[in-house]
């Protein structure tokens, strides 16, 4: 199975201009993960975690994967586990989109419901130890099986500029990219500075601002980033700062990026390009120049029923006409 999954290795994902105005002396560039092959940056997780499963001796042929997620992890996941011919079993609250659902099923995986996504990991965890199945959990793995040091997306984004940027901005769910980058950022003893992006009832923000881990909150609806726990993969000391972004304006943000490049990506991508935006406004304002890098992490394919649905939007309180005015202002003043 590994000398399988050895030869996954993909060419890097591309870098997507967004073009600011010329006179702030910034370039603002989303690298895209969607075009992975499972469709989202979760594949580098996945792929780690399953190799990471086998080496370890709890994975063999006849082996039964589960894990929690919000939705992309799952279908990268249920990816890999068909490439591998094993069973893979998907536990996600009932607020995640149907065209997750059917990413996974379409890939061989089952899904199993839970009411909402404080209970994902615990129900993950009690399928897991039935014999003959295995946990992969993400959420507490997600450092542990990623190589900061090289042959990972730091590592490939770097490589990919010229020089080094002055900020990366990520979002939070498992925590794992952000420990990633930050920890390569500082083995390689560069200046590039890690903003995390944290959407509404997320706990991630008060958490890293009170330095308490124990912080919880409602949980978010941007799926793929913010947890309603500070999950063990979150390492606040490789991180610069923590934003947070209203859902309206990472809305407001993916739909701009989209009008823009062309580019339609999910509501986590959003949030990230909201964040970078501040980042460049603010350096602007500062006479600051250099390079600000967001990650855009899956396509807008997946949200048709949710984020790219007017009905839904309103129906969820999200004003995205007046995030959209402010974020265009925004643009507009330096």
């Amino acid at each position: 199975m590994l000398e399988i999954l050895d030869s996954t290795h993909c060419a890097p994902t591309p870098l997507v201009r967004f073009a600011l105005p010329e006179s702030w002396g910034i370039s603002l560039y989303l690298k895209n993960e969607a075009v992975l092959p499972s469709g989202s940056l979760k594949h580098r997780l996945a792929r780690s975690l399953i190799r990471h499963a086998i080496i370890s001796g709890s994975v063999d042929a006849s082996t039964t994967l589960v894990d929690a997620s919000s939705g992309s992890t799952a279908v990268s996941e249920a990816w890999f586990a068909r490439l591998l011919g094993l069973r893979f079993v998907a536990v996600v609250p009932r607020s995640v989109s149907i065209e997750k659902v059917r990413l996974i099923e379409s890939f061989g995986g089952s899904v199993d419901y839970t009411p909402d996504a404080t209970t994902v990991c615990a129900r993950a965890a009690a399928l897991g130890a039935q014999d003959g199945w295995h946990f992969l959990d993400q959420f507490s793995l997600a450092t542990t099986v990623t190589d900061y040091r090289d042959g990972n997306i730091a590592s490939e984004l770097f490589a990919q500029l010229p020089t080094d940027p002055a900020a990366i901005v990520v979002g939070a769910g498992t925590g794992g990219t952000s420990a990633t980058i930050g920890r390569y950022i500082a083995h390689t003893s560069r200046r590039t500075r890690l903003t995390v992006v944290d959407p509404e009832g997320s706990a991630y923000f008060d958490a890293w601002h009170t330095g308490r881990m124990d912080v919880t909150a409602r949980g978010s609806r941007i799926e793929g980033i913010g947890r309603p726990r500070v999950e063990g993969a979150f390492l606040p000391s490789a991180i610069n700062d923590v934003v947070r972004i209203d859902d309206a304006l990472s809305v407001a943000a993916m739909q701009l990026l989209a009008d823009t490049t062309g580019l339609r990506a999910g509501p986590s991508t959003g949030t990230n390009l909201a964040g970078a935006l501040q980042i460049a406004h603010r350096m602007a304002r500062a006479g600051e120049t250099g390079t600000v890098v967001a990650l855009a992490c899956d396509s807008a394919e997946r949200y048709g029923s949710t984020f790219y649905n007017e009905a839904w939007l309103r129906q969820q309180g999200i004003d995205v006409a007046s995030a959209s005015r402010r974020m265009h202002a925004a643009l507009e003043l330096v």
